[in-house]
């Protein structure tokens, strides 16, 4: 049982080691590669300003359009959802019609006005 502890320790130890090393060769590798890093990034920063400037004025032209289609899209949801329950609608509102009727031809049969009753 010994033995297999020390095996597990070595296997750690080793990990440890290969992790160093990975991490020494990216900092050397990062740091040889710095200065190409920054003179890529000053030489590139007026195309990124081209780009910027481009995709704004894309996005001013584009944005009404995707405001109308937005708006579009709504309408046709909300329309898909609205006409499967118009015949339900229909049905409540013919009840509440013969239940409003049947109500006021209940009140028109006695005074309509108590306070005023004789």
């Amino acid at each position: 049982m010994l033995e297999l502890a020390a095996i597990v320790v070595i296997v750690f130890l080793v990990w440890i080691a290969l992790a160093i090393a990975a991490m020494v060769l990216k900092l050397a590798i990062s740091l040889i590669l710095l200065p190409f890093k920054l003179l890529m990034g000053v030489l590139l920063l007026p195309l990124l300003l081209l780009k910027a400037f481009v995709g704004g004025i894309v996005m001013l032209i584009l944005l009404p359009v995707a405001a109308i289609v937005a708006v579009a899209g709504l309408i046709a949801l909300s329309l898909a959802l609205i006409v499967p329950l118009l015949p339900v609608a229909f049905v409540c509102v013919v009840i509440w019609f013969l239940v409003r009727t049947t109500r006021t031809t209940r009140t028109t049969r006695t005074t309509t006005r108590p306070a005023l009753a004789p």
